[in-house]
């Protein structure tokens, strides 16, 4: 997922979806089941708003969760209180077959494979989103339709899946279009200076602040506030927030008086804020209230079918040169290599990757691109006129940082701290230059 093109592939054939099926088969809850005719994924739990709601008090309030893996069918344990067992083993995550027992609590599940059914038709695309899967046109799907109401959603993912994206087409798509995009990464803030960003501050209210500012409520009046990495938002500042989604209404650090706001909420998270709910890490009136609509993204590894249309996608941005049909662009013979790669920082890795063969003419993994264009071409002059030294040099060192930097995060999986390492630099310094070149 990334900016989309004017791409346009060839048909290829597109996996059906699978489904789950999850029954209890002794205990209390006997009889109860959940799933079967229409769910990728199953959660268990005591809440409300689990798919397979269960009454035994053993049972956390989000226990498990159960989904298809590319050979079984996966159990992910979400941080329960008394644990998932298979056979006996304790699990956190495991990839069991169809027809497994599964103990949590007083009962005994069994998880199955429920069939298929047919992929979703090709919606309209989504504004900067690309995805042919079964599961992103289930994202884009879901993603129209809560763009025409103004109720929080909640984006799950992992890192570099593209989950400011998706929040960013759901405010273009939606009735907020015309008001404001503000973005509050709460995981990059220090503690103490995330309420002012959020809410703002009157002059004087603490050392520094010598006038009033206006918080990314205020400036997402009559628009969206995307809220990204709200997991990493201390425990202390939840209940503030809580109140400004119930009341639309906060007060400035240091001031007196209320203020009211029209803001739309999204809130992204790699984590699962639902074990962060079961050990008291993150507050359940919150993510309830963050959490009236969820959005699952799917990691690459899991939609191999958006591959080859992310590349192309990505191939036409940095190239400027329309991929008109499958196969023809310079990282073509280079597909198979991407293939074998298991993404770990996802669509943001693949980026990376793509503008370094882009510009350097090779891949991480020692293959070359076929008839990749070399740095220069990134300085290239109008006809008939030849840039001065300076701004060739400086426009050389440039595209060289930027190719540099790109395929240093893409050797580092996205860890900035293992790409210090690698490049030998400090970090804060890596994060300065990330940032010049809108890499971070």
């Amino acid at each position: 997922m990334d900016h989309a093109g004017p791409t346009t592939l060839s048909p290829r054939a597109v996996r059906a979806v699978r489904l789950v099926a999850v029954r209890v088969d002794g205990g209390p809850d006997a009889g109860r089941d959940a799933g079967g005719d229409a769910r990728r994924v199953v959660t268990v739990g005591t809440a409300a708003d689990c798919d397979l709601a269960l009454s035994d008090p053993t049972v956390s309030r989000y226990h498990l969760e159960v989904r298809h893996a590319a050979d079984g069918l996966a159990l992910v344990d979400l941080g329960s209180r008394n644990g998932t067992f298979v056979g006996g083993l304790r699990i956190e995550r495991a990839v069991v077959p169809p027809g497994t027992r599964v103990k949590v609590g007083a009962n005994t599940l069994v998880v199955d494979d429920a069939g298929a059914r047919a992929a979703p038709a090709a919606a309209e695309p989504l504004p900067g989103v690309v995805g042919h899967s079964p599961a992103m046109r289930d994202v884009a799907a879901l993603a129209r339709r809560l763009a025409a109401v103004s109720t929080s959603v909640l984006i799950e993912g992992e890192t570099g899946v593209g989950k400011e994206v998706v929040a960013r087409a759901i405010h273009e798509t939606g009735p907020r279009r015309a008001g404001p995009f503000v973005v509050v990464d709460c995981g990059s803030l220090p503690a103490t200076l995330i309420a002012s960003q959020l809410f703002g501050h009157e002059k004087g209210a603490f050392t520094g602040a010598d006038a009033r500012r206006a918080g990314a409520f205020e400036r997402a009046h009559g628009g969206t506030l995307f809220l990204d990495e709200i997991g990493e938002l201390p425990l202390d500042l939840q209940p503030a927030l809580l109140g400004v989604l119930e009341r639309q209404r906060f007060t400035r650090v240091g001031g007196a008086e209320p203020v009211d706001v029209d803001v739309r909420v999204l809130a992204a998270t790699h984590r699962d804020l639902r074990g962060e709910v079961n050990t008291g890490g993150f507050r359940a009136d919150l993510y309830f209230r963050l959490a009236v609509a969820r959005i699952v993204i799917p990691p690459l590894r899991e939609r191999p079918e958006d591959l080859e249309p992310l590349v192309a996608s990505l191939v036409e941005r940095f190239t400027g040169v329309p991929v008109a049909v499958a196969g023809e662009h310079p990282l073509a013979a280079a597909m198979e290599s991407l293939r074998r790669q298991r993404w770990p920082g996802n669509v943001r890795e693949l980026r990376n990757v793509v503008e370094a063969a882009i510009v350097l003419g090779e891949l991480p993994d020692g293959a070359t691109p076929a008839a990749s264009p070399v740095a220069a071409a990134s300085i290239a002059s109008p006809p008939g006129e030849v840039a001065s030294y300076r701004d060739a040099k400086a426009a050389a060192i440039t595209a060289f940082e930027r190719a540099y930097l790109a395929d240093l995060l893409a050797r580092a999986g996205g860890n900035v701290s293992a790409a210090a390492r690698l490049a030998r630099m400090d970090r804060p310094y890596l994060i300065q230059l990330l940032r010049r070149h809108e890499l971070k």
